[in-house]
């Protein structure tokens, strides 16, 4: 089976001035396309730091362990590409949409956007990987290189079914396996659980640089709803009945309430937090969260 394409011709048109980065690319992480000394595993030695889930057990220093009955990690300096991965809500509620955008789904969104991510770092010949978090469980893209391992996420991302509940943390550890520290992680979900807040929470205390798009839809934004509606909750089977027009002003109050608290949470975490409503432009957050290559981010109009 050939590797779906996601990504409109229009909107890959508007990636060629995009490039992935993190903030702390400056003695941490470097970029794929633009090499740049960072700390890692390599032969210079640098310094030791506190080990944290996710580092090789051959950086440990052993001797040092012996000595003080603590792990520390050598780090050195070297040249090394980012690590991109996907963070993908794939719960119930991601299968939302609206009329104003037929046929797209908050999650249809994500794949849209983690297709693009995917692409940046193809082309800065960047690593990247697929954590999707369903119902059912973890859902996981180990990192990896090359057109080939493009075409495996993209199926990975063609199968994956918006489905459950948020699980049990347990069900999560091998993401503290598999995303090291300095990865670049965005996580793309409508955080309405949580346990997703508190994973990217974290993540980003654990040294992971995070960012986050919270994806809406257009009825949750205007909330157009006229006469009797019934409105329930697809992961707890929860219904409420009640006169759309009545309800609007203070579902609207509420909500706003409610994803200011989420963004300041967040921005109290150090994670950058962006969001995107179904009926606008597909790559309007990246451009907001990377920088053009100009250097410049780009308008959300473009």
């Amino acid at each position: 089976m050939a590797a779906p394409d996601f990504i409109p011709p229009a909107v890959r048109a508007r990636l060629k001035d995009l490039r992935l980065g993190a903030r702390r690319a400056a003695g941490s992480q470097g970029f794929g396309l633009h090499h740049s000394r960072s700390r890692g595993a390599g032969l210079e030695f640098a310094q030791y730091r506190a080990y944290e889930p996710g580092d090789e057990l051959r950086q440990i220093d052993w001797k040092l362990y012996a000595r003080s009955d603590k792990f520390f990690v050598r780090e050195a300096e070297r040249d090394s590409p980012l690590t991109a991965w996907l963070l993908i809500d794939a719960t119930a509620s991601m299968a939302q949409g609206d009329t104003a955008r037929p046929g797209m789904s908050r999650l249809d969104a994500a794949k849209t956007l983690s297709a693009c991510v995917i692409e940046l770092a193809l082309r800065q010949g960047d690593r990247f990987g697929i954590a999707a978090v369903a119902g059912d469980g973890l859902h996981l893209v180990p990192a990896g290189i090359g057109p080939r391992h493009r075409d495996r996420c993209l199926l990975e991302l063609y199968k994956l079914r918006a489905q459950g509940a948020w699980p049990m943390q347990i069900a999560l550890r091998p993401i503290w396996e598999r995303i090291g520290a300095g990865a670049l992680v965005l996580a793309l979900s409508d955080f309405f659980d949580e346990g997703c807040v508190a994973l990217v929470e974290s993540l980003a205390a654990a040294r992971r640089e995070v960012s986050s798009i919270q994806l809406l839809t257009v009825e949750e934004r205007d909330f157009p709803f006229r006469g009797g509606h019934r409105f329930f909750d697809s992961e707890t089977g929860d219904e409420l009945l009640s006169d759309g027009a009545a309800a609007r002003d203070d579902f609207l109050q509420r909500f706003a309430a409610a994803r200011a608290v989420l963004a300041s949470r967040l921005a109290s975490a150090g994670i950058r937090h962006v969001e995107h409503v179904l009926d606008q432009p597909l790559d309007a957050p990246l451009r907001r969260l990377f920088p053009a290559r100009s250097g410049r981010i780009a308008p959300e109009s473009a």
